[in-house]
């Protein structure tokens, strides 16, 4: 059985953004949330694995969206193992993260799951798509494609398990604007270590400039959008990432390639 503690200790391994302001979160919501969170990351990493190739991964993709639709509201206790059968391959060179995804889903409370399970399984195909097209984006419209694919969407999701959580209403474009931000900053961040694996996600006749005004364009309407927001839960939830997303586009800028720990843990004490 998947506890709390178990929750937060992959959390804390695979995102240093998130983990403190969701471990501020009242505790029903904050078990959610990362529940939901590790199910997003756990497929990301079949995307980012850097010991598989695009075919390779595109074939795990798909067969987790799959699984998982075979298995959604399924009776057939056969279904459970399909998900188990898609990693059997690979289970000694996935992360902990993405081998358990069926342990994240499995947390989510009954009212919501369906919507967790919903966005894992469109997860799963829109990096699949990319991953097949080998992140191939030409234009501002693909980069504002590829953005809400990984990111957005998300956002998205913290918005509906909000909602289902106490019946807040949040702006639903600042969480898609929160979502691109982020993606964009870390599309700068890993410029270097994206190209020497020869994926570029600038549009064609973008270089810095054009993208640091991209990301500083979507912190900004998300920071206007949630300003609006009266909820102090939900303020902790997303001014620590857009804090440390302002702070690392101010350091690239400097020269800085990441912000330091140090640096990190003045940003979370000031916010």
């Amino acid at each position: 059985m998947t506890h709390r503690t178990d929750i937060l200790r992959i959390l804390k391994e695979t995102s240093r953004t998130f983990f403190i302001p969701i471990t501020r979160l009242p505790l029903k919501l904050q078990e959610t949330i990362g529940a939901a969170y590790l199910c997003m990351r756990a497929i990301d990493e079949i995307e980012d694995h850097p010991d598989l190739d695009n075919q390779t991964k595109a074939s795990i993709l798909h067969g987790l969206s799959w699984a998982l639709q075979a298995q959604l509201a399924s009776d057939d206790p056969e279904n459970a193992s399909l998900l188990e059968a898609v990693f059997l391959p690979y289970k000694k060179i996935l992360p902990e993260v993405t081998l358990r995804i069926g342990d994240w889903l499995a947390h989510v409370p009954q009212g919501i799951a369906p919507r967790v399970w919903d966005a894992s399984i469109a997860m799963a195909d829109r990096m699949a798509y990319w991953v097949e097209n080998n992140w191939l984006i030409r234009t501002e419209a693909d980069l504002n494609s590829y953005t809400f694919s990984v990111a957005g969407s998300v956002g998205l999701l913290i918005c509906d398990i909000w909602t289902w959580f106490d019946g807040s209403q949040v702006d639903r474009l600042a969480a898609i604007h929160f979502g691109r931000g982020l993606q964009s900053v870390n599309i700068l961040r890993n410029r270097e270590e994206d190209s020497q694996r020869g994926v570029d996600f600038y549009p064609s006749d973008w270089a810095d400039k054009q993208m640091f005004a991209y990301a500083r364009k979507n912190l900004e309407q998300a920071k206007a959008g949630i300003a609006l927001i009266s909820k102090v839960s939900f303020r902790y939830m997303v001014d620590i990432p857009l804090a440390l997303a302002e702070a690392t586009l101010q350091a690239l800028e400097n020269g800085q390639p990441k912000l330091t720990r140090s640096q990190v843990m003045q940003i979370v004490g000031q916010v």
